[in-house]
């Protein structure tokens, strides 16, 4: 179908499925730009995976298969606000580059398909496939909402699902569900993966506020380990989507493991986001190496976060991506046929300094792929204290990567920063402030924010820079996410500025700035 045409047609079904159910909450008419083109929409990211239409949130059932990374996701097809959940299913043989596929799991009587995780059966441990033919298995939170309304609290328990066709085609287990509920009414988001020592599968769950462990040979039949999490780490909300893998100390002959959770509300900066913590694990408990609660970014939009299953040893990275949004808005946001996109895939690193442990974020590698070869600015070394405007010519502010590699030896500066704008005085403040040691990202004048008294503001997170700083943008048509020397603090913020954002500027308070260089890269889009 012609791509235009396309478009129209998903316009035109989108808004006639949210009039119909009376659930519309941007009634302003959709305009003869947002229907220019495929994937041309207002705020439509151009280089970060987002549905064609329609609804989505959480990542789930993150694996890598014979050449492809499968990224399945929560996602409602009949509307743009949140309801009966499926899994949409998209792959990739960069990270970077997405094919759409259809639904991969839909409800039934036993509920909707909720967040969980998929494995390749290497040894045909349950007994779906063969040793030839390895089987893609999948589990998942059948959550069921006539349980709910009848005041039960085992509305929520797990099922598989399994496919012989690398994914395109799923059958759910007869036996479902293969893990009952005990009686907690959240019990959820179950993460899978096979643990080498113990030969054993070993299953993650968040149930309530904290995390439960499991073991099994076969994937059908469970057995409880343990628990986590009581009185330990961020509880100003219930714990969701939670992640277990070993991961080495960068630099050192050293394996920690690391758990991920997800927390909604509660995160640092008001709403939803990830903390994480390191330890020890033997397939039965998780030890923590300290209490402390870490983050693993700091913005308001990266939520729900988990790593890809399967990939290769010859490869060896930890992949991670994030739903790039935040409850307290989700719904809201002034998008039109669509809701919601994901964060750039990220590699995790684990980091030691100063006795303690914490994971350092960058994007894939493969990213670097998407840099459009004539559109490259290298900006020089210069000195200077006020405000002062870069040029960018050949360089789409609102489609780019931004590196800037700042000294910060003069002890009177106060802050520092970057400053994207447009022609109608909207604009996104990144900064440094060395006064209180910490960063910041303020939106409260970056556009459109009238759609929740939640979105405007300003994010901060605590860092104590050195005399030199390095900063990393990745600015997309709705999002900027920042990365602090290599990733060591990363924030990602949602951005809908009512122009596109065309003026760049630095900024140095109460002293002078040293840039000892940059470079601006415009990035392709991944859509055709």
């Amino acid at each position: 179908m012609n791509k235009h045409l396309k478009t129209i047609l998903l316009v035109l079904f989108s808004g006639i499925l949210i009039l119909s159910c009376g659930r519309r909450e941007n009634k302003k008419a959709i305009s003869e730009a947002e229907i220019s083109g495929y994937y041309q929409e207002q705020y439509r990211p151009q280089f970060h995976f987002s549905p064609e239409a329609n609804w989505m949130n959480d990542p789930n059932g993150l694996v890598y298969f014979d050449g492809e990374y499968h990224l399945f996701y929560q996602y409602y097809p009949d509307s743009t606000v949140w309801g009966p959940m499926h899994w949409g299913h998209a792959v990739s043989h960069d990270l970077i580059r997405w094919q759409h596929l259809p639904v991969a799991l839909y409800p039934d009587s036993s509920g909707y398909i909720f967040s969980g995780s998929a494995v390749v059966d290497e040894t045909n441990t349950s007994g779906f496939g063969s040793a030839e033919k390895p089987p893609l298995v999948a589990i998942f939170t059948y959550h069921n909402p006539d349980l709910e309304k009848s005041g039960s609290i085992k509305f929520q328990n797990q099922g598989i699902a399994f496919s012989l066709d690398k994914g395109r085609t799923w059958t759910k287990y007869p036996g479902n569900p293969v893990l009952k509920n005990p009686g907690i009414r959240d019990f959820r988001d179950p993460k899978m993966f096979w643990n080498e020592k113990t030969k054993k599968w070993n299953l993650i769950m968040a149930v309530y506020d904290r995390i439960h462990i499991y073991s099994s040979l076969n994937i059908k039949e469970w057995t409880f380990e343990s628990e986590f999490g009581m009185g330990i780490g961020a509880h100003g909300g219930v714990w969701e989507c939670p992640d277990l893998f070993p991961l080495k100390v960068e630099g050192e002959e050293v394996t920690k493991w690391v758990m991920l959770v997800s927390i909604n509300p509660g995160g640092p900066n008001n709403g939803s986001a990830t903390q994480y913590f390191t330890g020890e694990f033997d397939g039965h408990k998780f030890i923590p190496d300290d209490t402390n609660v870490k983050w693993i970014d700091w913005g308001r939009d990266n939520y729900a976060g988990v790593t890809w299953s399967n990939i290769p040893g010859s490869d060896g990275r930890r992949i991670f991506i994030g739903w790039m949004s935040n409850w307290k808005y989700a719904s809201v946001v002034p998008t039109t046929i669509w809701r919601s996109a994901t964060t750039i895939p990220r590699e995790l690193l684990l980091e030691k300094e100063n006795g303690r442990y914490f994971i350092a974020s960058e994007p894939v590698r493969e990213f670097a792929n998407l840099r459009t070869k004539s559109d490259t600015v290298y900006i020089k070394k210069q000195k200077f204290t006020g405000e002062k405007e870069i040029t960018t010519p050949g360089i789409a502010l609102m489609q780019s990567e931004l590196i800037f590699d700042f000294n910060l030896s003069d002890p009177d500066v106060d802050s520092i920063g970057i400053i994207l704008g447009n022609n109608v005085n909207e604009r996104i403040v990144i900064g440094y402030t060395a006064v209180r040691k910490e960063f910041y990202i303020d939106r409260s004048a970056a556009g459109n924010s009238g759609f929740s008294k939640e979105f405007a503001g300003i994010s901060t997170a605590p860092y104590s820079a050195g005399t030199s700083i390095k900063m990393h943008l990745l600015v997309d048509a709705s999002s900027v996410e920042l990365f602090v020397d290599d990733g060591k603090l990363v924030m990602t913020n949602l951005i809908f500025p009512t122009e596109k954002f065309t003026k760049l500027k630095l900024f140095s308070k109460s002293g002078y700035l040293t840039l000892n260089k940059a470079e601006f890269h415009g990035i392709e889009k991944i859509w055709p």
